[in-house]
């Protein structure tokens, strides 16, 4: 084997074993934001937790996607894109039904997932710092988690807002602004997919 094949090899290990703990730490996630989104009446929660999941899918097409041509990567990273402004309008739907029939969201459960998916994210972030400037299946990876943080600061503040103000205003206008963050993520990656598709034709 050759040092460059040997050094591929090393790399595409490193990306599996990254991509690994980022999918499992988003998988687990959103199983606790979107059960505890229900529970306490938080649509900034159940859109942070479509988030999550939307991650978790960017991750298993982030693997899928290792070791294959650059062709693959950039098609995978476009799916990956297309699935998260799926999901944003998934969370659009459930705003709209939440303004017509109305929701009392729990603050305090808002602020502390709210705090347990930053440090989650915080360490996806970490994880994933060396690859930000990687392949395009890995850049998006990058792109997603960085916005995972804004959109977790964000449900906090909404939390927080939530419990000042007595309403359930704050709570939708941070869903909103989520939703608006999915789904500008996901226009850049596939901008950047399509770029990288370019370059392979």
């Amino acid at each position: 084997m050759s040092g460059r094949s040997c050094e591929l090899e090393v790399k595409e290990r490193e990306q599996s074993r990254v991509l690994i703990v980022l999918l499992v730490i988003n998988a687990v996630m959103f199983l606790v934001e979107v059960i505890t989104g229900i529970f306490a009446e938080s649509t900034a929660l159940i859109a942070d937790s479509l988030d999550m999941l939307a991650d978790a899918a960017v991750y298993s097409i982030g693997l899928y996607a290792i070791g294959k041509s650059l062709l693959v990567k950039a098609k995978a990273a476009y799916l990956s894109g297309v699935f998260q402004i799926l999901l944003g309008f998934g969370v659009l739907i459930d705003i709209l039904r939440r303004v017509v029939l109305g929701s009392e969201p729990e603050s305090m459960f808002m602020i502390g997932i709210g705090i347990v998916a930053l440090m989650a994210n915080t360490v996806c972030l970490m994880l994933l710092h060396k690859h930000r400037q990687g392949e395009v299946h890995m850049r998006a990876s990058w792109i997603f988690s960085r916005n995972d943080v804004i959109a977790n600061t964000g449900v906090i503040c909404g939390g927080l807002l939530v419990a000042y103000t007595g309403s359930a205003w704050p709570d939708l206008i941070i869903a909103v602004l989520i939703t608006a963050i999915i789904v500008r993520g996901g226009i850049h990656i596939i901008k950047d997919a399509i770029e990288s598709l370019k370059v392979t034709e």
